[in-house]
């Protein structure tokens, strides 16, 4: 699947008359199929913590909920930016999410509005170097286009 048409699907997604969770375990779904990640999840952000909205792929989160001070999703809220590790063994800010994850990336969900960041999309693969330039940047328009979601 093309990421145009991923992005077109998201659009599809957001516009539809279903719920906010309906829309995002849909939205999540769409982008694990689309990179064949192991595991995709859409994360709310506040001032003091980061909570799961939804996820696809095998399991629950082991932190469904954390505060906005911890992990490698902090390392993204607090920049406004990306973090890509691609082997989270060896970075002391992971929190262990789930077994079988050896990369992640962290793309924040920013409202461009007020320029605060209201969600994150976070991405698992289980491999090491799972991540390219070019899921980066495909995860990044995915992440610009659930702002909506978020609001």
């Amino acid at each position: 699947m093309r990421w145009d048409t991923v992005l077109r699907g998201i659009d599809a997604v957001l516009q539809s008359e279903a719920g906010r969770s309906a829309k995002a375990v849909r939205i999540a779904e769409l982008i694990r199929q689309a990179g064949g990640y192991r595991w995709v999840g859409l994360y709310e952000v506040t001032d003091r913590e980061i909570a799961v909205l939804v996820w696809s792929g095998p399991g629950a989160p082991a932190y469904p909920r954390f505060p906005a001070t911890q992990g490698l999703s902090e390392a993204a809220v607090a920049a406004k930016r990306t973090v890509v590790v691609n082997d989270v063994t060896t970075d002391p800010r992971y929190l262990t999410a789930s077994a079988g994850t050896l990369a992640e990336i962290i793309v924040p969900v920013v409202d461009a509005g007020v320029g605060a960041v209201v969600g994150t999309l976070d991405v698992e693969g289980a491999e090491r170097d799972a991540f390219t330039e070019a899921d980066r940047q495909a995860l990044e328009r995915c992440a610009a286009a659930i702002t909506g979601l978020f609001a």
